[in-house]
């Protein structure tokens, strides 16, 4: 039970990251090369936490088999939802407004639904590797906890100011994101769990199969934000966010 709660309390860190990033993204009005930076910078600490957390992680256990068949089934699965919502509304909601739009409810009924749910669909994997690594090692891994929290902050910020230029409310704002934040400390403690009862190679090809989903995130959902029409030192900011998680997985 106590790594149960020691598991659901290191989501629930992670996920308030959403919140930290949405109060300044709902209140103030952020130019879009600062927006556009952060989501750079939190792609690159997510992309070396899958590389050197996850991915890494599973092959040293069960090899490349589990490794590729998990990815990719998770890939799979997030794309296949992250179709699903996009036709009801939900496909640019960690746009900031800058470039391209979130839809109101006016213009797309049911587009609110849409975007909690897409949010959830986001924030469920990055959790549940918390929960899972916690199982496997006795100890949290500081840097995917890290990883997850320094990436969120952009997702909250970006994410909210399209919300407020859409016309949602500041109380539908942050209750989602206070929702998914309760949802991340759900998702460590099932993964968690998960990891208890289950064979060290399907907890490997479990942790692949959310390694799969977040990279497809990452290049669904962040990159768009943060490469479209933003200045040339984007790809250094992701280089120094890599780097950044790249050093607290080897601290």
């Amino acid at each position: 039970m106590g790594e149960l709660l020691e598991a659901g309390g290191w989501g629930l860190l992670a996920g308030s990251a959403l919140l930290v990033g949405a109060v300044p993204g709902y209140v103030l009005r952020i130019p879009h090369q600062v927006v556009a930076s952060v989501m750079a910078f939190g792609a690159g600490v997510l992309l070396s936490a899958v590389s050197f957390e996850l991915i890494d992680e599973a092959y040293g256990r069960s090899g490349m088999l589990p490794v590729v068949v998990g990815a990719v089934g998770g890939a799979v699965a997030y794309t296949t939802g992250n179709a699903a919502l996009a036709r009801r509304g939900a496909r640019h909601r960690k746009r900031s407004g800058h470039v391209q739009d979130q839809p109101s409810e006016r213009q797309r009924s049911g587009s609110g639904t849409a975007l909690a749910l897409g949010a959830l669909l986001d924030g469920v994997p990055e959790s549940a590797v918390i929960g899972l690594g916690l199982a496997q090692g006795g100890a949290v891994s500081t840097a995917t906890v890290a990883a997850v929290f320094i990436s969120n902050v952009p997702e909250g910020l970006s994410s909210s100011a399209g919300m407020r230029k859409a016309g949602r409310s500041r109380s539908y704002v942050f209750g989602l994101w206070g929702t998914i934040a309760v949802v991340s400390m759900l998702s460590a403690v099932a993964g968690n769990a998960a990891a208890g009862v289950l064979p060290p190679s399907v907890v490997a090809a479990v942790t692949a199969v959310a390694a799969g989903a977040v990279l497809a995130m990452i290049a669904d959902t962040m990159i768009p934000e943060a490469f479209e029409k933003a200045h040339l030192a984007i790809g250094l900011i992701v280089v120094a966010g890599f780097l950044v998680s790249f050093a607290l997985s080897h601290a």
